[in-house]
């Protein structure tokens, strides 16, 4: 299981692809695919039919899940997103001290982990 410098919460900027330059947070990290799934980049649309609720019966009428298109973030390689320094504001390295993350940018090498 490879070492992946990013985490759920953190800011991250798109390297590659249709969304490279833009910025968004990690809402899921999947360290064993060594992808992560980031808000509003990534976005692709799933057709998906009206189905019934599984186990909706219970609770009064059959509830439906509503159907159409559903947009919805998809994962990420590790390596086509760089991490967001929260102290200098731009993207770089990551880099430990001590197990904490520290940015790699000369001049900034603050404490990402707070």
């Amino acid at each position: 299981m490879p070492l992946m410098k990013v985490k759920k919460g953190d800011t991250v900027q798109m390297l590659t692809g249709k969304d490279r330059g833009k910025q968004g947070r990690v809402i899921d990290a999947r360290p064993r695919e060594g992808k992560v799934i980031v808000e509003n980049l990534n976005v692709v649309t799933k057709h998906q039919k009206p189905r019934p609720i599984r186990d909706a019966n219970r609770m009064g009428g059959t509830q439906i899940a509503p159907g159409g298109r559903i947009e919805r973030p998809a994962p990420v390689s590790v390596s086509n997103v760089m991490l967001v320094c929260p102290t200098c504001k731009l993207p770089t390295r990551v880099g430990y001290k001590l197990k904490v993350r520290v940015c790699k940018r000369e001049g900034c090498g603050q404490e990402i982990d707070r």
